[in-house]
């Protein structure tokens, strides 16, 4: 069975690492452009080394390319206003899409919550690094009981922010706040997102705090058993999400809940704190926050090149 050709647009530290990973881990993907808009970068450079073939001139320079007609799934991994640029440059051409910006154009996905629910889109989202951290714990919570509100932190090691993610901040919040809601099924959500500059840098950190109106230790029990299996399906393409610390639920008072939500029917808060250790492909280990979003858009791209149907057995 042939691979699918694949181009990646962006070619700063994401779209680097994504690159890298398509070359080395994928048996299903065939890394056929890597686009940018500076001669300069190191994206292009390493690419050239490896044999990729590279463009300078963004993505009028891809859609000039030779074989650029074979190429089926393209990654963007520019900016929101970017991609929504790209997103009608390449309409015509009927590629598909897989956005690593916060432009939120195409449905969220979260591959190990909702993904079989957009194979067949032909421009999906892939939140946020914080997203991607932490929608699946949220998700495994309201699978077993209703989450009136969740309010997660993502805590990253300012070195691993670059300029795209600095200049995306307002994009990150709301974003990730909206998919709480849309993917994670959580009636209202919250995000923030903190730069740490600690030196050493740390690893990404990712905090999650849902509210649930269950007070029966069954129910807790279920979503500890919930939790613990979902970070067991997030670690199958992110080796390095696990739990940081023993999931905590602790019953809350009705006066805190009406204070914070205005809803004094929940009990409890479920807490649970992450951890994310990058695979160190391109960037290093620390950088968890880029990691998780190469390998959940290498997960998409894998799947969906999968079910094309000229390419089921």
């Amino acid at each position: 069975m042939s691979r699918t050709k694949v181009a990646v647009i962006g070619s700063g530290n994401i779209g680097t690492d994504l690159m890298i990973k398509v070359l080395r881990l994928s048996e299903t993907l065939e890394m056929a452009a890597m686009v940018g808009i500076d001669p300069a970068s190191d994206g292009l450079a390493r690419a050239a080394r490896l044999g990729v073939p590279t463009t300078s001139d963004g993505v009028a320079g891809l859609i000039g390319l030779p074989g650029f007609e074979e190429i089926e799934i393209v990654f963007d991994a520019t900016s929101a206003g970017a991609h929504q640029a790209n997103a009608n440059a390449l309409a015509p051409y009927g590629k598909r899409l897989i956005d690593l910006t916060p432009a939120a154009i195409g449905p969220f996905v979260v591959p190990a919550v909702n993904l079989d629910q957009h194979l067949d889109a032909t421009n999906v989202n892939m939140v946020t690094c914080g997203g991607q951290a932490t929608i699946p714990i949220v998700s495994a919570i309201s699978r077993v009981t209703a989450v009136p509100y969740a309010e997660i932190v993502a805590s990253i090691a300012s070195k691993s922010a670059g300029p795209g993610t600095r200049a995306n901040i307002d994009e990150f919040t709301e974003t990730t706040s909206l998919a709480i809601e849309v993917v994670g099924e959580a009636t209202s959500g919250r995000a923030i997102i903190v730069l740490n500059p600690a030196e050493p840098p740390l690893i990404m950190r990712d905090t999650v705090l849902a509210l649930i109106g269950d007070p029966d230790p069954g129910t807790h029990a279920a979503i500890r058993d919930s939790i613990e299996s979902m970070v067991e399906q997030v670690a199958a393409y992110v080796p390095g999400y696990r739990l940081k610390q023993a999931i905590q639920i602790t019953p809350v008072t009705p006066d805190t809940m009406r204070t914070l939500v205005g809803d004094d029917s929940v009990t409890h808060q479920v807490s649970v704190f992450l951890e994310v250790e990058g695979a160190a492909h391109y960037l290093p280990a620390y950088a968890g926050n880029l990691d998780i979003m190469t390998s959940a858009a290498l997960r998409v791209a894998e799947r969906m090149a999968a079910t094309t149907p000229e390419r089921v057995k």
